[in-house]
């Protein structure tokens, strides 16, 4: 059963003994990010800070900071499981075609669109209506670093819909809060938000604004899901969910949010309009630099009486974004082998953050093949970001770095099997020569064959025969060992 809303999940966590109360004063000015850090890099439970120093409001951080907690946010016993449901929906695993097919597929298609997004006249987060001199003031955002430009709104859900289609887009972008009425909202010029405000440029107005604070634990997760262009994130977490979320109107802006979440900042952005933000300690472990973005201003506020205030801390992985990046990494390779079925396994390592290293193996057939799938990756939505690509023959197993780095270290000859090509990167690449764009390589750690240039024979890994396996399975205890 999905859960409802936010407290929902801190319940089901709770029960499972995954989320502490914290009943000691705390500050949200870095002491919260120092004991946020220390438990989850330890491996702890979300944390339920109910006492926030100068605020009304407690604050959840931590609350995916463990594979096991994202499977309970998701209602899934395997991550990977959701992936192929998804992709079983879909692409069939026998395509329809004839007519009779056809009519065999429709229940899926059926089953999908039952996961559209309900609209309810009203929910939990309208409780609160506050229309005259709304605040950011009364939320407890947390600075999370020493040298963070201020405060920072880390979990927000941001609704735009695309002046265009009309299509609404959820994304997750930070937002430093300037003062009571304004905000940074650090839009990626590769994000669809970006793109949203791109497009109301010429005419001249201003884009609507919608952020969600503390929906549930699917709504949430979608938010940071790589969708492609034009597909809702909130039809995904109906999938995820199993069941549509509810949505409700905004006030003041033609924006739909979801019903049960703990609080909604509603407003709007000028695209004629940037303002400083930052620096930010980022997921990366460094901190990203000050810079010009777009600016959101607060038009009003609705929640719940009571809200909880939702946060994650980001820095030097592993942090809690790990552990969502990995969700990610299972449930959406089986739509990566839709178009590169050759693909066996993927790993994003938590130290490239998600787009400095992708390791992949595959069923190798031919020769240049390795060259053919890292183009094809930087050719896939953000993947296109991909600062390293390591490509591994099928039989190694990629969640291994160990094996990884055995066979890498091994396997290439630099002049051969290492690719530099120049394209996009992601804007927090400190590394960069130009912001956005530069340098990125390609690995071929494969087998090669004189099809590629190698004219010597490939040597055989050392492995013991299998007769003397058993026959040292059979007589271990003998030894005394």
């Amino acid at each position: 059963m999905a859960f409802q809303d936010l407290r929902d999940f801190m319940a089901a966590l709770e029960k499972r003994g995954q989320l502490k109360r914290i009943g000691a004063e705390v500050d949200a000015n870095l002491e919260i990010t120092e004991i946020t850090d220390r438990v989850c890099k330890n491996g702890g439970p979300a944390l339920f800070f109910e006492n926030v120093r100068g605020y009304k409001m407690p604050v959840i951080t931590n609350a995916f900071g463990s594979l096991e907690r994202v499977k309970i946010a998701l209602g899934a016993d395997s991550l990977d499981d959701i992936g192929r449901e998804l992709a079983d929906i879909l692409q069939p695993p026998e395509l329809p075609a004839t007519f009779m097919d056809k009519l065999k597929a429709l229940p899926k298609l059926a089953q999908l669109s039952s996961f559209l997004p309900r609209t309810v006249k009203t929910g939990p987060c309208k409780e609160v209506i506050i229309r005259e001199n709304p605040t950011l003031d009364e939320l407890p955002v947390l600075k999370c670093w020493p040298l963070d430009g201020g405060p920072f709104i880390t979990l927000p859900l941001v609704f735009t819909r695309d002046p265009e289609t009309g299509r609404r887009n959820v994304g997750m972008y930070r937002m430093q809060v300037f003062d009571g009425k304004t905000a940074g909202m650090h839009w990626h010029i590769h994000k669809d938000g970006a793109d949203h405000l791109g497009k109301v440029l010429p005419a001249g107005g201003r884009l609507p604004v919608a952020v969600a604070l503390g929906g549930d634990p699917a709504v949430i997760y979608s938010a940071t899901a790589p969708l492609p262009r034009g597909v809702d994130e909130i039809l995904f977490a109906g999938f995820l969910r199993k069941e549509p979320v509810p949505m409700v109107r905004c006030e003041t802006v033609d924006l739909e949010v979801p019903a049960n979440a703990e609080i909604i900042l509603e407003g709007y952005v000028d695209p004629a309009e940037k303002r400083l933000e930052g620096p930010f300690g980022d997921h990366t472990g460094y901190y990203s630099l000050a810079d010009y973005y777009p600016v959101f201003h607060l038009t009003c506020i609705t929640r719940r009486r009571d809200p909880v205030y939702p946060a994650t801390i980001v820095g030097r992985p592993p942090m809690e974004d790990a552990f969502l990046g990995k969700a990610t990494e299972r449930i959406f390779l089986p739509m990566i082998r839709m178009i590169l079925p050759e693909i066996k396994d993927i790993n994003m390592p938590p130290e490239g953050v998600f787009h400095n290293c992708v390791i992949v193996s595959i069923r190798k057939r031919y020769p240049g093949h390795a060259r053919k799938v890292m183009s094809a990756l930087w050719g896939m939505g953000l993947m296109m970001l991909a600062k390293l690509i390591v490509v591994v023959d099928g039989d190694v197993d990629v969640q291994n770095l160990s094996e990884v780095a055995w066979r890498v270290f091994n396997n290439i000859d630099a002049r051969r099997d290492v690719v530099i090509v120049d394209g996009p990167l992601d804007a927090l690449d400190h590394s960069s020569p130009l912001p956005h764009y530069g340098a990125k390589m390609g690995i071929d750690a494969t087998r090669k064959g004189p099809g590629e240039g190698h004219c010597r024979q490939w040597p055989e890994d050392i492995v013991m025969s299998p007769e003397i396996k058993r026959l040292v399975d059979r007589k271990w205890k003998s030894y005394g060992i």
